[in-house]
């Protein structure tokens, strides 16, 4: 039994192959199919867990489950440092993620999730911000301007006829470099602008956070002014405490979660209470016609990272593996001939490597 192990150089030859505009828009696509005919008989979908520290370095670890009945479990393993980019050079959030086969449990595939993360998280803004914010939506607003920064661009711009981005970030370094990091991202050319906070609210027709705060630092942004139908993508709440928005702005709010449970745990929903949080992602998705009626208030999607996304993201890079021959098939499990037996698969190698030797 094989397990196909999908490396970053795979990912990098299935940029090439299909290229980075293709792969948003199935991740997109595919997402939307999938909570549209999200069925809880067929899905099990479970609230991440892990462990949190402060030493070496603030940090975490979780899990995130979700299993589909009768065929496979996805869980992905992933570790959120705010430190890495600035200590080590990698980015904040690294991550696996494995798929298990129900029948036997084996392991069928296993990829490094960091870029898969990365896309399905900005895919799951896309969805909903097409449900949620203004069609003719032309001004992004954006806070924290790191790598998921990036991918909202990319995400946002293939669903909106974007024209301006205002940014922000207390690195001054990011907005400096984030014009050369999205280069050619969009369909059209876009004006880049480095902005305030409050010009940001006041002036965008969407707004995406994406910052690192720390638990208890926010919010990253006022309640100023802003326009009647601005939609907000808030990603960077994920952790008990840490919140972007200032808590007058999310009670005018539509407040969409991507997962309740999780949201209500750790997302901008820890603030509020069971009553003033609206449908989630896998509701709006399905009633999208009814929700469409409050593109003309301000709506907020918050977004705390969903199983469901991962599991999507590795099926997506799974068919594609298999279609252009990427990664690697091992044999990573120690499987004897004889089942009651597991010793045997010792004896048989080790007679291999006699007759090779």
């Amino acid at each position: 039994m094989k397990t196909r192990i999908i490396r970053s150089q795979d990912l990098a030859a299935l940029v090439a192959e299909v290229g980075l505009d293709e792969i948003m828009g199935r991740m997109i696509e595919r997402l939307a199919q999938t909570c549209r005919e999200f069925d809880t008989q067929r899905f099990q979908v479970r609230v991440r867990d892990g462990y949190t520290y402060e030493q070496p370095r603030v940090g975490l670890i979780e899990w995130m489950p979700v299993m589909e009945a009768g065929r496979r479990v996805t869980v992905k393993m992933v570790g959120y440092h705010p430190r890495n980019p600035s200590a080590f050079q990698v980015p904040t959030i690294l991550s696996t993620v494995g798929a298990y086969d129900t029948d036997t449990g084996h392991l069928i595939g296993l990829s490094d999730a960091t870029f898969l993360t990365a896309v399905r998280t900005a895919a799951a803004s896309a969805v909903a911000s097409q449900i949620l914010a203004r069609p003719d939506s032309r001004v992004l607003g954006i806070v924290g301007v790191g790598a998921q920064a990036v991918c909202h661009l990319h995400a946002l711009s293939r669903c909106f006829p974007l024209e301006q981005v205002l940014i922000y970030d207390v690195d001054g370094a990011a907005v400096a470099s984030f014009a050369k990091r999205v280069a050619g991202l969009s369909p059209r050319a876009l004006d880049i602008v480095p902005a305030t906070p409050e010009q940001i609210v006041a002036r965008s027709d969407m707004l995406v956070t994406a910052t690192s705060v720390a638990a208890g630092a926010g919010p990253v942004v006022d309640d100023g002014n802003c326009q009647p139908g601005l939609h907000v993508n808030a990603v960077g709440a994920d952790f008990p405490g840490k919140t972007e928005l200032p808590i007058a702005l999310l009670q005018r709010a539509l407040v969409c979660p991507d997962y309740a449970p999780q949201a209500m745990k750790e997302g901008e929903c820890q603030r509020l209470e069971a009553d003033q949080i609206g449908p989630d992602l896998l509701e709006i998705t399905k009633q999208a016609a009814t929700m469409q009626a409050h593109q003309d208030r301000l709506t907020v999607f918050d977004s705390t990272g969903f199983a469901l996304e991962d599991h999507v993201a590795l099926e997506l890079a799974l068919e594609w593996a298999e279609q252009f021959n990427l990664g690697l098939e091992l044999e990573l499990e120690s499987i004897s001939d004889d089942p009651l037996n597991p010793y045997q698969f010792a004896e048989v190698d080790q007679a291999v490597a006699a007759v090779v030797s």
